[in-house]
């Protein structure tokens, strides 16, 4: 890669932290085929420094997330860069379709896409849009269950909780 490639490739690639009730949000930016798209959320510590978003898309991302963060109602509205195996798309699919305030388990997902619920477990610890596509609301037969590859009750189960919550689940 040449020098102009990788300034290029800076200018179309952005990432901004932003706050969130639980710590921080990581948005990642890139243009993909001439388009800018979203191309993945992260959930960050608080002590992740801020920075501000440096292109209208982020800065979208950005505003829609405040405004689920105070109405949980809120719908997503963002171009979103096509990833993930098509099974990881078939479970980020099946968890938009579940309803705020609801849940279901990994066993309810991975019968509708003929899967695992391993399987769906490991789908949903690779969503790369967290909130879009609604993994939290993916719970175990048990109770609440891990969240994005972490099953003991640490950072990322503290925000599936948190989220469960503010869409009146728990």
């Amino acid at each position: 890669m040449t020098p102009q490639d990788k300034n290029t490739a800076l200018l179309n690639t952005q990432f901004c932290v932003i706050e969130a009730p639980f710590g921080r949000l990581g948005i990642l930016t890139e243009m993909v085929d001439g388009s800018l798209m979203l191309s993945k959320i992260d959930y960050l510590s608080s002590k992740t420094p801020l920075s501000l978003p440096g292109n209208q898309l982020a800065k979208e991302v950005a505003k829609q997330c405040a405004h689920y963060f105070k109405n949980p109602r809120c719908q997503f509205n963002l171009p979103l860069k096509p990833v993930g195996t098509l099974h990881q798309q078939k479970v980020w699919r099946a968890t938009q379709e579940i309803p705020l305030g609801s849940t279901s388990t990994y066993g309810e997902i991975a019968k509708k896409v003929k899967s695992g619920p391993r399987a769906v477990g490991t789908a949903c610890g690779a969503n790369p849009y967290p909130l879009i596509a609604p993994c939290h609301r993916v719970v175990s037969a048990q109770g609440v269950g891990g969240y994005m590859k972490e099953d003991s009750p640490g950072f990322y189960r503290q925000i599936k909780i948190w989220l469960l919550q503010h869409e009146g689940v728990l």
